[in-house]
């Protein structure tokens, strides 16, 4: 899924800690940032400020979901689209 993006971090819940993953990801020497599942053998350790953006970034999609056109891509063309997009972002930034 990844292996054609280009990114230098990866911030991830519980969900993405595998090894394959993380293998992967650190051999492309992106900085990774995924909690360890309660079950693993040996807990590895994450920043922990760092991630508290995913949080962040988390809500804001929440925010933007509770706007109908965006969240099912009514718009006919990608133009309106995007502008869709930054007319949704003014108004959640002007609140």
């Amino acid at each position: 899924m990844v292996k054609d993006v280009q990114f230098k971090a990866f911030l991830g819940d519980k969900a993405f800690d595998a090894n394959g993953l993380r293998d992967e990801l650190m051999d492309r020497k992106v900085s990774v940032v995924i909690p360890s599942k309660s079950n693993r053998k040996s807990q590895i350790p994450h920043n922990k400020e760092v991630y508290k953006w995913r949080h962040l970034v988390e809500n804001y999609f929440a925010k933007i979901k509770k706007f109908k056109g965006i969240s099912t891509g009514y718009d006919k063309t990608g133009v309106s689209y995007i502008e869709n997009w930054t007319l949704t972002t003014a108004i959640i930034a002007a609140r």
